[in-house]
């Protein structure tokens, strides 16, 4: 028997011109790998079969209707990839962490095992980004990089965006006790207990500071670390050799049925 995918949160933002925007955030659950990666891997080089990760990866885009999902190796770095191709083959784009597009149909998907997808949706200019944010991401102001990209290439206005921060390591279990080596002094303000963050709090923070409307940003609050129905690194850590699999964050423009071609 075949189990449903698991998305945690998704949903559908309106938009104009004929597009919609879908995005899901998927959970473990419903995919074909097995053993530390069991089920619904998408991250390939971690000892997964390519032949499971490929099937998986099917799932999700036959689940959102999509044509193709564009992906990237990713390094927690600033890089900032944009796709403006067509197609209906998977693309993976070399060391990024963070994808945007204006194209219908093309999925743009962050891997995560812990570490934050953020979702941004211009309803005004019709264009999407997915940025893979971790604590080091965080630190070197990948969110307001990303948004700064989509001023320059969509002439996106920051107020108009929409933003949603996936389920991730929540303040709870984001301990860094390192974090006077690790993390800028200003972090200090989202300390909630001796040596744990609160990195939701932190990317709102940035986000804002980009320019986008607080109410405008929905966080999902639920910890990767915490359940048991998502892949987490640390937990994997705490558990045994660190191995495990990639949950993934898509989000894509998408036509509306009966919609004209011609309304782009």
């Amino acid at each position: 028997m075949v189990m449903a995918l698991s998305a945690g949160v998704s949903g559908q933002w309106p938009g104009e011109n004929g597009l919609v925007c879908r995005f899901s955030c998927y959970d473990r659950r419903g995919g074909v790998s097995s053993g530390v990666w069991n089920s619904l891997n998408v991250g390939r080089r971690l000892g997964d079969s390519d032949q499971a990760v490929d099937e998986n990866r099917r799932r999700i885009r036959q689940s959102l209707g999509l044509e193709m999902l564009v992906s990237a190796h990713q390094v927690h770095g600033t890089a900032v990839a944009c796709w403006e191709g067509k197609g209906t083959t998977d693309v993976e784009i070399a060391d990024s962490d963070a994808l945007m597009t204006d194209q219908p149909g093309a999925g743009l998907l962050i891997q995560q095992a812990d570490c934050q997808a953020v979702l941004l949706f211009d309803p005004v200019q019709s264009a999407v980004a997915a940025v893979h944010c971790g604590w080091r991401g965080s630190v070197q102001g990948i969110l307001g990089q990303v948004v700064a990209a989509m001023v320059t290439r969509y002439d996106s206005a920051p107020a108009d965006l929409l933003a949603l921060i996936s389920p991730s390591l929540g303040p709870c279990c984001a301990e860094f006790v390192n974090h006077r080596d690790e993390l800028p002094e200003e972090f200090q303000l989202f300390e909630v207990a001796d040596n744990h963050f609160d990195f939701w709090r932190i990317s709102r923070s940035q986000l804002v500071a980009a320019g986008i409307d607080e109410q405008r940003i929905t966080v999902s609050g639920v910890c990767t670390a915490c359940s048991e129905a998502y892949f987490s690194y640390r937990r994997a850590c705490r558990q045994g050799d660190g191995r495990t699999g990639r949950n993934c964050s898509v989000i894509a423009l998408c036509r509306e049925p009966g919609a004209s071609l011609q309304a782009e």
